[in-house]
């Protein structure tokens, strides 16, 4: 299990927020602090069967092994945190939809009140009320595959987003090749070890059923994400541009525009965007990761080889003319770049290296967001502590001001942006936008 560098309180939370961070929604500041330390859930908490669980859709996003978590199959994918006159907590807080993140050592658990109510606890401390999100009407119907939907297709964001990852593995295999945050195939091996049907390569037949009964069904789902990982040779006889664009181009053209229909894959040479675009491709994510050049080589070691880091982020930049800047979205993984050993011991080193690629992408029209990274047990990096917290507020209030600097639209196909409204989980960049 993984160490924490540093602990809040409740009450020393909202010091520091009122001290030095009253320019964020303490909203942000919770659900950062949740998603690098993880959540606990009691029994009481888990007695309810009528909430969407955690699907496991590509990553475990857990701080601890699987066996060691025995309720993993019954938590909800995702807590949305609020506080009214019933449970007042230690500030106001508007709706706040945080990714559920299993450690059963964290400082963080969602239990019952003496009232029966959903509450978030800190320490002694009840914070918040909470929710889980709902079961989609898709998830209680029959199909013809003989798989849970939630393994064909399933719902995150509060059921904004369908996530189709469509390969469970990545060629970028072992330590050496991995990305060294990344525990794709970890998790795999390790839903396969707790019998859960978890399917390689998805059937593109079951894909498009799927989504065409949610299109049918279904208003909260607006956007779907094709995914998985890094095809370096063959896959089902194809390479890694025709393995992925053979989903888009199966689906009508009817249900491309009932969807944003997003990709997240390497970073393609310009004829292989433009065949995604022919393919109805809206939102392109190229992940570059990590900034800093050292960085990059030593924590996505494949992706250095395969492709290098000057021209992943080259290919990025070529890339906005043909997608258009505003639907070229990269992600980093927010607070790698200080794993213990190998990247920044000072945070404001690290928010400077990281705040010189937004500005780089930011003033050519390009908008990345963030994931807050999670150290994952099996990974490379998984005895690691996480950041600070305040390495992530400073990241934050640094993200947002150079995305106001040159005046720049929020990212399509995350739903809307604010605090109370964000249903993007996994950082709160949308939150504070």
């Amino acid at each position: 299990m993984t160490a924490v560098r540093d602990l809040y309180t409740a009450a020393g939370l909202a010091e520091l927020w009122q001290q030095q961070f009253a320019d964020l929604p303490f909203e942000a500041v919770i659900k950062q602090d949740i998603l690098r330390q993880g959540l606990s859930f009691t029994a009481a908490a888990l007695d309810a069967t009528d909430f969407k669980k955690k699907d496991y859709f590509i990553f475990t996003f857990d701080r601890a092994p699987l066996k060691e978590i025995p309720e993993h199959t019954r938590v909800p994918e995702e807590i949305r945190i609020f506080t009214d006159a019933q449970v007042t907590g230690v500030a106001e807080l508007k709706p706040t939809v945080i990714s559920v993140r299993l450690n059963p050592a964290s400082p963080y658990t969602v239990s019952r009140d003496a009232a029966g109510r959903l509450v978030l606890i800190q320490g002694d401390t009840v914070m918040a009320q909470v929710l889980y999100p709902p079961i989609p009407e898709y998830y209680k119907e029959s199909y013809s595959f003989d798989k849970p939907i939630g393994e064909v297709a399933p719902a995150i964001e509060w059921g904004y987003l369908i996530y189709l990852t469509v390969f469970r593995n990545c060629q970028y295999f072992g330590k050496d090749e991995e990305c060294q945050f990344c525990d794709i195939n970890h998790n795999w091996r390790q839903q396969k070890r707790e019998g859960r049907p978890y399917t390689g390569v998805k059937d593109p037949a079951h894909i498009i059923e799927a989504l065409e009964r949610i299109a049918a069904t279904d208003a909260t789902a607006q956007a779907f994400t094709i995914t998985g990982g890094s095809v370096t040779g063959k896959l089902s006889g194809k390479d890694e541009v025709e393995f992925y664009l053979q989903y888009p181009r199966a689906m009508s053209d009817k249900l491309k525009e009932r969807f944003i229909s997003k990709m997240v894959i390497q970073a393609w040479q310009m004829d292989d965007c433009r065949k995604a675009v022919d393919a109805g491709v809206k939102i392109y994510h190229p992940n570059y990761e990590v900034w800093d050049a050292e960085l990059f080589r030593k924590i996505c070691p494949g992706k250095e080889r395969f492709i290098g880091r000057d021209n992943w982020i080259s290919r990025v930049v070529a890339s906005a003319d043909i997608f258009g800047a505003q639907h070229v979205i990269p992600n980093f993984v927010g607070g790698v770049e200080m794993a213990d050993g190998v990247g920044f011991t000072d945070e404001d080193r690290a928010v400077a290296s990281t705040c010189e690629g937004l500005d780089f992408f930011m003033s050519k029209g390009i908008v990345p967001r963030f994931t807050t990274w999670c150290p994952e047990p099996f990974t490379p990096l998984g005895e690691s502590a996480p950041p600070p917290l305040t390495y992530y507020l400073k990241l934050l209030r640094n993200y947002r001001a150079i995305h106001r600097k040159y005046a720049l639209p929020v990212p399509p196909g995350y739903g809307e942006a604010g605090v109370g409204k964000a249903v993007f989980s996994v950082s709160a960049f949308m939150d504070v936008l």
